[in-house]
């Protein structure tokens, strides 16, 4: 098998790192917390470069590309922290791609690869606890006309979207409905996250919705699993850029006339970051390849993803903390920021724990031993 990466990829990878490296730098992320934790100006940088079409049909303006580019876009992105959700505008184009009506399609895929239109997935509720088929909005039909009513929690971007795509019972079965923010009934209260990017709370009263598919648990598990992986990728480049920083200071900084790094034992410590950095590099491009493999496999494959790849978040982190001593907790020094950053993708879309138990539950009696 071929893993080395095609001349148009290596084309993408290096315009979002000129992007990243020039126009999204650290003080400028911060402005941006400042302002709340989302920049319009940013993200239409994103979609000039194309990013915002990745997964948008050639037919309706986009790019086209697949689930290897996404990684490599995504993986750049994470070096710099971009806070603009770009997982969402992927997982919103998918979802719209394979499972809405040509008029759907017309009418928001064109705008969402030009970055006009902000659509995110509105799917988690405060009882859930990561369960995708725990649902307990609901949808009725009246008139010809659908409607939309419950409570989800941390919406990402969610009081700066346009629309959402909101999961709801209809009767006994989950469906995605496209709710306009705009539209009567939808209210949001957005908040700053841990690491500065931006959230909401979104109440659907009675909303005016539009019907994407009746498929709406396969469709929402298809649409979570595209965004653990780019999420992996994400904090694939976190962590190089974390350990990289954690290296230079540990070449700078002195204790007994020496340069740290020059201390076996946190020799050892460093090797150990970067065992586990390339741990997570192998699961996340494992993720991405079986992005289109058969439901059953491709859940079992990004479950395994995100076990591994929750845990070397978790350690590289806190590792590059420790070795930066006080200096690494404090909001001044930017490695404490990459720090919240591997913390919060850690736990989205389902900590590691609630992942571990979804590999558990999808063993085979060989558990694979044998298979």
């Amino acid at each position: 098998m071929d893993f080395d990466f095609t001349d148009d990829q290596e084309q993408l990878r290096e315009a979002c790192a000129k992007w990243a490296a020039k126009a999204y730098t650290f003080e400028r992320r911060r402005s941006i917390v400042a302002a709340g934790g989302f920049s319009r100006e940013a993200y239409g940088e994103m979609a000039e470069l194309g990013l915002c079409g990745l997964y948008v049909p050639d037919a309706h303006e986009g790019m086209g590309m697949g689930a290897i580019e996404g990684m490599v876009v995504m993986q750049e992105l994470g070096r710099a922290m971009v806070l603009e959700p770009l997982v969402q505008t992927l997982m919103a184009s998918v979802l719209l791609a394979l499972y809405a009506t040509p008029q759907l399609q017309q009418d928001w895929l064109g705008g969402i690869a030009r970055g006009e239109r902000l659509v995110v997935l509105a799917q988690q509720e405060r009882s859930a606890r990561y369960r995708l088929e725990r649902c307990e909005a609901r949808a009725i039909q009246e008139a010809g006309a659908w409607r939309v009513s419950g409570l989800k929690n941390i919406v990402p971007a969610g009081d700066r979207a346009d629309a959402f795509i909101v999961p709801a019972m209809v009767q006994d079965q989950m469906a995605l409905f496209l709710v306009p923010a705009e539209g009567s009934g939808v209210t949001t209260r957005g908040y700053a996250t841990q690491d500065g990017s931006r959230a909401a709370d979104l109440l659907c009263s009675d909303a005016a919705a539009t019907l994407l598919t009746l498929e709406g648990l396969a469709a929402l598990e298809h649409a979570v699993d595209i965004g653990i992986a780019a999420n992996g990728a994400q904090a694939v480049g976190v962590m190089e850029q974390t350990l990289a920083m954690t290296v230079d200071y540990m070449n700078t900084r002195k204790q007994f006339g020496v340069a740290i790094a020059s201390f076996q034992a946190l020799r050892h410590r460093v090797a150990d970051m970067k065992m586990q950095l390339e741990l997570a590099r192998s699961m996340s491009y494992y993720a991405h390849l079986k992005l289109n493999a058969p439901a059953a496999e491709r859940r079992m494959a990004v479950a395994r993803a995100k076990v591994q790849l929750g845990s070397s978040m978790r350690f590289v982190g806190q590792q590059a903390v420790q070795l930066h001593g006080g200096i690494g907790v404090t909001d001044e020094y930017i490695v404490s920021h990459y720090f919240k950053r591997l913390t919060q993708l850690e736990v989205e879309f389902g900590d590691s724990l609630h992942h571990l138990g979804e590999v558990a539950q999808r063993m085979q009696e060989s558990a694979g031993v044998f298979a």
